[in-house]
């Protein structure tokens, strides 16, 4: 069996370049991508793309085999009305020209890493448990992500695995993979 990972797939380069790394390196991939009411569907749109091509162009290539994405888009809808960001529908407008902290923290979407975590956890462990495997959440949530994204640091993702390892039997089973922080 190959290695398992879960992908929060937004379309964006940071998680596109994940997802081909992974099947780089041997992994079946679950791709997740979510509909939140952002205002920039296109990063939904590339992730669509990008994972149709993957699979229509997955074959052996001399040793290497690139194994077919699974891939599905979680709708969650109302919500962007319930939040308070440029970056949703409803929303101020999205601020132009030099990204500076000012600027920065209107296009914060309060908790949304870990509204997303907490689906690709259940996900990842639905999968673990069912293939008796282990399963890595991979995110492609970087060191260059400004400080004004709280939940793009290191500290947040292991206060976050440790929430979900304490709260889910079997859990032992998931580890989060992300190469970028």
């Amino acid at each position: 069996m190959n290695k398992q990972a879960v992908l929060s797939l937004s379309g964006g380069m940071d998680s596109s370049t994940l997802l081909l790394h992974l099947l780089a390196n041997g992994y079946e991939v679950t791709a997740l991508s979510f509909d939140y009411g952002q205002k920039h569907s296109i990063e939904l749109e590339r992730a669509q793309s990008l994972v149709r091509y993957v699979n229509v162009h997955s074959r052996y290539e001399d040793e290497y085999y690139y194994p077919k994405v699974k891939y599905q888009v979680i709708k969650l809808d109302g919500l962007s009305h319930l939040l308070n960001s440029a970056l949703v529908t409803g929303g101020a407008e999205v601020p132009e020209g030099h990204y500076v902290e000012a600027n920065m923290k209107a296009t914060v979407v309060p908790n949304r890493n870990k509204i997303f975590s907490s689906i690709i956890q259940a996900v990842a462990l639905s999968i673990a448990e069912s293939k008796n495997c282990n399963v890595e959440i991979a995110m492609g949530i970087h060191a260059g992500d400004h400080s004004i994204y709280p939940d793009c640091r290191q500290e947040f993702r292991d206060a976050d695995e440790f929430a979900f390892k304490m709260g889910n039997w079997g859990a032992e089973k998931v580890a989060y993979y992300t190469p970028y922080l």
